[in-house]
């Protein structure tokens, strides 16, 4: 009967040993679980076995594309620190959209779910800098010309994550969500404080 128990009191040890959840042991943000460090080929490389689409590397830049939190055709740059082979940085720029329902959907559908896993964020401004149009096409007028003010700011012991709406050269809306990883910006930092 005892060895019956310590062989049951063994067993339920191990499989709850076994059982817990691997803790995220990098010290650095991740992006599609992947640390945001390392070579820029090397980055890119995983990042194609997650299933993006290697475009091109220009000047410290790799661009990407696939899909990313359940959002099709998105763009990824993946950047390194200047001067130096580090990867820092992350962009994801969502499709452009031609309405205010859809890109202004987008944005909140995203802030929710960042909003989920990383908490409130620490800074969040949504508003137009001249006036709020009530009417969708006057709304993405005001985006076009740089005055809709969208963004959310999150911070984590790892590195910042923004969100915001931004528009481009072809006068089109869009999502963007930037990764900066903490370790490798304060490299950064301190490269430049060296400078001066």
């Amino acid at each position: 009967m005892k060895r019956t128990i310590l062989i049951s009191l063994l067993f339920f040890t191990f499989s709850f040993c076994f059982a817990q959840p691997n803790s995220d042991t990098s010290k650095h943000l991740t992006f599609k679980g992947v640390p945001i460090d390392g070579k820029l080929a090397d980055f890119v490389s995983k990042m194609k076995e997650a299933g993006f689409n290697f475009k091109e590397t220009k000047e410290g830049l790799s661009i990407l594309e696939g899909d990313f939190a359940s959002y099709i055709n998105c763009k990824i740059g993946v950047s390194t620190l200047s001067q130096k082979d580090l990867v820092n940085k992350i962009v994801v720029m969502f499709q452009n959209r031609e309405t205010w329902y859809s890109l202004s959907s987008n944005y909140f559908d995203l802030k929710t779910l960042l909003t989920e896993k990383y908490g409130k964020p620490i800074e969040n401004v949504e508003n137009f800098q001249t006036y709020t149009p009530d009417d969708d096409g006057y709304k993405m007028t005001q985006v076009h010309l740089g005055t809709c003010k969208y963004y959310s700011y999150f911070k984590t012991s790892k590195g910042n994550i923004q969100l915001s709406i931004e528009y481009n050269f072809k006068l089109r809306g869009h999502v963007e969500l930037v990764y900066l990883d903490k370790i490798n910006g304060d490299t950064i930092k301190k490269q430049a404080l060296d400078d001066l």
